[in-house]
Order: C-alpha cells, then sequence, then structure tokens
C-alpha cells in the first residue's frame, strides 16, 4: 500500500513536470555592446552633474526668479539626448564662479596703478 501512494505522487510529479516544460518563459534579452554600455554610463553621470547643480539652492532660486519651476526643469533634462546633457554640462563648466579671474586681477593692478600715480598710495615705491 505504501508502495502505490508513493507510486502515486511520483507519477503526478513527473506529468506535471513534463507538462510544465510546454510552457517555458522565453527571454527577450540581448546582449549588449561596449560601447552602448558606455555612453549609457557616460550619460548617467553627465545627468547626475547636471542635476546636482540645479539642486543648489541658488540655482532654484534664479529659476523661480526667472519664473520657472525647478521641478519642471528636473522633468524636462531627463528628457534630454545625450549630445544636449553634454553641452549644457559644458556650459555650466565653463562658468566661473567669480568671473573672469583674470580681468579682476587687471582692475585691482589699475586701480593700485591709478592711485600711485594720484599719490593716495605708496606701494609701488620699492619698484
Amino acid at each position: 500500500m505504501q508502495f502505490s501512494s508513493i507510486h502515486h505522487f511520483v507519477c503526478r510529479l513527473v506529468s506535471v513536470a513534463i507538462i510544465s516544460t510546454g510552457f517555458v518563459q522565453i527571454s527577450g534579452a540581448g546582449v549588449i555592446g561596449t560601447q552602448q554600455m558606455i555612453d549609457s554610463e557616460a550619460r548617467q553621470k553627465q545627468l547626475s552633474r547636471v542635476e546636482s547643480f540645479l539642486l543648489r539652492q541658488d540655482v532654484a532660486d534664479q529659476l523661480i526668479d526667472f519664473g520657472v519651476a525647478p521641478e519642471m526643469v528636473m522633468a524636462r533634462i531627463q528628457h534630454m539626448t545625450s549630445a544636449e546633457l553634454a553641452a549644457l554640462e559644458g556650459k555650466i563648466g565653463e562658468q566661473v564662479a567669480g568671473g573672469d579671474a583674470l580681468a579682476i586681477i587687471g582692475t585691482v593692478f589699475l586701480v593700485l596703478l591709478i592711485l600711485e600715480l594720484v599719490g593716495v598710495t605708496d606701494i609701488f615705491k620699492s619698484i
């Protein structure tokens, strides 16, 4: 009797296994090329740098002053192409915090030279 119940269990298990092989899930995965992976990672890095710039409080305040909601800008950045993100990131990278350093140094030197010529200071007396 014991043999019969084990035999029925094994037969049912094998029947279910055989029937289930017809319902195999098909995967639509494909091979990702190296260049595609590199482009994807570069886009993610560009996107994170632009987003971190836009999350700064001073940038958000300036956007609000222009009448643009920061959330809307973040949503639009997600839909930019990689080339557009690279151009935007390049523009952000070109901006200098204090302006053009050479112009500032030249202006300071010019002011000091005028003050020296007028006689207000004696900065260049050792020269």
